[in-house]
């Protein structure tokens, strides 16, 4: 007969005991508490970012540190399976299934349900701006219903219902039901308005929010100190120098080494199928500008007719995408092959400039590489996408692909090497993965 070491047939089936159920549910409550006091089912953070996830992750880890360390200094006897199992279990789960109930709220908010009612405060321009950056992104759960401007504004231009002044904000607030009010930077309503704005609205349920004019610049980077009563908000600078770089390097060497090996197969059978498609070479290659608009050779599947650059001219003669007069893209390109319309739906096309990040030209997560004469076009923000590697994937890839403008690819790029970290690399990576496995805006 067969046993194993510390573990027999009775102890196997025994039931547990007082102390051991005492554990559990103490356990169970002291976690619970945890997570209601750190805030991880604060409104304001549930169903965006990473805030949720973060100090779900921080409550489990304080309640089971917490119960080690009491464990170790009261020895209390705690079994070692509730630190070295239970913890990570526990916590996997509990984030998969905040991850669940974010897919269903982002469900029910794609239909305008479970939404943050907003008023608008400000001027014509900056209730505008906020409406059009909060239109952006609909899964933040607020909708600006209505807006309050200076009386005898012209709103004609104004992009949302004007709901009345800025005299007659609360009362405004109470007839049209919404739930949160934001005040934009603007000069029309200063510190003083905001301030007595706070006493007022203490009657009714709404909350008062601040819009100041930061566009684009992740939470990280944003400190609050009060100075002489005075919340002075300070912008710390962009980490994509000094060991920032090493560090997203050695990530890339890492990943694309890895993925080279792996989708080794897939290379072959792409190759195969190229060379059966149409006559010419496996891989294309081409100069693209690279970090400080030095040049380098892109590296990419065949997915068009041999002579594609030679009828680069005729083709330009076809209708651009709208809001595309620097990047030259046009659907249902003419010059690209039955194989190349396959293999770009999927971003297959994309795969040998793995060997580029090898190399050192690209980056696994950047802007999109540019052609030489793209930068001629560029403005002076568009020219800080030179700052950093272009990527095979980036902001862009995620966000509608080719459907894009060039507004929006610029604003996405600019995001990206604002706030760039290597948490939002690797989100940027898992992104990717599902928009190829689900390609719209790719051609």
């Amino acid at each position: 007969m067969v046993r194993i070491p510390g573990i027999d047939s009775h102890s196997a089936i025994a039931p547990p005991d007082i102390a051991s159920i005492a554990l559990t549910v103490g356990t169970a409550v002291l976690w619970f508490g945890a997570l209601q006091l750190t805030g991880s089912r604060d409104h304001r953070f549930i169903g965006l970012g990473a805030t949720e996830y973060k100090r779900v992750a921080r409550a489990t880890l304080s309640v089971y540190g917490s119960l080690a360390l009491c464990s170790y200094a009261f020895d209390l006897r705690v079994p070692r399976q509730y630190v070295l199992l239970m913890m990570p279990v526990g916590l996997v789960a509990l984030l998969l299934s905040r991850f669940l109930w974010r897919r269903w709220l982002h469900l029910r908010r794609s239909s305008g349900e479970m939404m943050t009612r907003v008023l608008a405060v400000g001027d014509q321009r900056t209730v505008n701006d906020l409406v059009r950056d909060l239109r952006r992104a609909p899964m933040s759960g607020y909708v600006v219903v209505g807006a309050c401007v200076p009386a005898g504004t012209d709103c004609s231009s104004v992009d949302i219902p004007i709901a009345g002044d800025l005299a007659h904000v609360v009362s405004t607030v109470q007839r049209i039901d919404a739930d949160a009010v934001a005040v934009t930077a603007s000069g029309a309503f200063g510190a003083d308005d905001v301030r007595r704005l706070g006493w007022e609205l203490e009657d009714t349920t709404a909350e008062l929010m601040l819009a100041p004019a930061l566009t684009n610049i992740a939470g990280p980077r944003i400190h609050t100190q009060p100075v002489a009563g005075l919340p002075l908000i300070h912008v710390a600078r962009p980490t994509y120098h000094a060991a920032n770089q090493l560090l997203k390097r050695s990530l890339d060497l890492l990943l694309a080494v890895l993925l080279l090996i792996l989708l080794l197969p897939v290379f072959v059978v792409t190759a195969i199928a190229i060379k059966v498609g149409s006559a010419g070479p496996v891989f294309f290659r081409q100069v693209r500008a690279g970090l400080g608009g030095s040049t380098f050779r892109i590296l990419k599947f065949r997915s068009m007719v041999p002579d594609a650059e030679l009828r680069l001219t005729e083709t330009e003669y076809r209708a651009r995408d709208a809001g595309n007069e620097v990047m030259f893209k046009v659907r249902n390109d003419p010059r690209v092959t039955a194989v190349g319309r396959f293999i770009r739906r999927y971003s297959i096309d994309e795969l040998p400039q793995l060997l580029n990040v090898i190399a050192g030209s690209m980056s696994l997560v950047g802007p999109r590489p540019p052609l030489m004469r793209e930068i001629e076009l560029y403005g002076a923000d568009a020219r800080r996408r030179l700052l950093v590697k272009p990527g095979m994937t980036g902001l862009w890839q995620v966000s509608g692909r080719s459907d894009l403008t060039w507004d929006d690819t610029v604003r996405l790029d600019m995001y990206y090497i604002e706030n760039w970290s290597l948490t939002v690399d690797l989100v940027i990576l898992w992104k990717t993965a599902k928009a190829v496995l689900a390609p719209e805006g790719a051609y």
